[in-house]
């Protein structure tokens, strides 16, 4: 396998490996055991085939409670490969809808404090579908591989022991020019707000709701520890 982070898979736009992530306690991420994605659903024959040939077997989509999104349906065409559906949002929730969901700046990070606060266990159940897939790769997404995508993978990577600045420059490579203009008219940045919620955030005592077994496959997957 390539030990490369951003992998060609058209026709999807923003797909890469969350190996090679540098951990505070010294190494790196494994590659090959997760990888963050924008919808399967623009997949051509030849990218369906790049993500078989990478191995992935279990494809998590990340979708939101209350929200019609046919842009995050698809079928694979590859029988073995495994799909989960996980709500881990809901704009059902009038309050959350009214200061994030209505505006534009639920396509930035700002949003995800009060997405922490409300839903823990519905981010425990998206960690979770992660950490129980079975043998192969797992591919998450949502649509734009951005913001959903984007606050699952902080809550892995927080978790594995990836240094912050190395989670933020994961996020970032998720570049969307109108995320900054939003942000710079709150006088605020993306290292600013990602690296805010870093230090906020205790992945382990956020994610208790994950049982033992499924951290360590967690663990294997992202860490290439024995499950």
């Amino acid at each position: 396998m390539s030990e490369k982070r951003i992998l060609d898979w058209p026709d999807c736009q923003n797909v890469r490996d969350l190996g090679g992530l540098r951990l505070r306690a010294g190494g790196l991420t494994r590659f090959g055991g997760i990888v963050r994605a924008d919808t399967p659903a623009r997949l051509t024959a030849v990218g369906w085939t790049a993500l078989y040939e990478y191995g992935i077997r279990t494809i998590v989509t990340l979708r939101t409670h209350g929200l019609n999104e046919p842009e995050l349906d698809f079928v694979s065409p590859y029988p073995d490969i495994k799909t989960v559906q996980v709500e881990i949002e809901d704009v059902t929730n009038r309050d959350f809808v009214e200061k994030w969901a209505s505006t534009d700046f639920w396509s930035t990070p700002l949003y995800y404090p009060d997405a922490l606060a409300l839903w823990p266990e519905r981010h425990v159940a998206a960690i979770s579908a992660i950490g129980q897939a079975g043998p192969g790769g797992v591919l998450f997404h949502c649509a734009r591989g951005h913001d959903r995508t984007g606050i699952i993978s902080l809550l892995l990577l927080a978790l594995a022991g990836v240094a912050p600045e190395d989670i933020l420059a994961d996020y970032a490579l998720s570049v969307d020019p109108v995320r900054e203009k939003l942000l710079a008219s709150r006088q605020t940045s993306t290292p600013e707000v990602v690296l805010g919620v870093l230090a906020e955030l205790d992945a382990e005592a956020y994610l208790l709701g994950v049982n033992p077994q499924t951290l360590d496959a967690l663990r294997a997957r992202l860490l290439g520890l024995p499950g």
